[in-house]
């Protein structure tokens, strides 16, 4: 069943980092099976806090998206998000 990674990006706190990160976080795709299905598009908070943005991924399965998630590629990247900004990232599996 496929499943998707989701990105709420809470507050910037560094735009050099952010940059670096989307450099790198591209690079880290690789032969990884990534759809992306919004990506930083225009939003409407409902209920809870507000976001700055959001981006929604899907993967065939939760063990694509961990494949993804922690290969070393994509780590790399992460430590760079993490300077860059303040974001939630939530994993969840689609139905069948």
């Amino acid at each position: 069943m496929a499943a998707y990674v989701v990105f709420i990006k809470d507050e910037t706190l560094d735009q050099d980092e952010l940059a670096t990160y989307a450099e790198k976080a591209g690079q880290a795709r690789g032969d990884h099976p990534i759809t992306p299905l919004a990506f930083y598009g225009a939003l409407e908070t409902l209920e809870g806090p507000e976001a700055e943005g959001v981006v929604v991924l899907e993967f065939p399965d939760a063990e694509a998206a961990k494949g993804w998630y922690f290969s070393p590629a994509y780590q790399e990247a992460k430590a760079h998000r993490l300077k860059g900004a303040k974001y939630r990232v939530l994993l969840v599996n689609g139905v069948e």
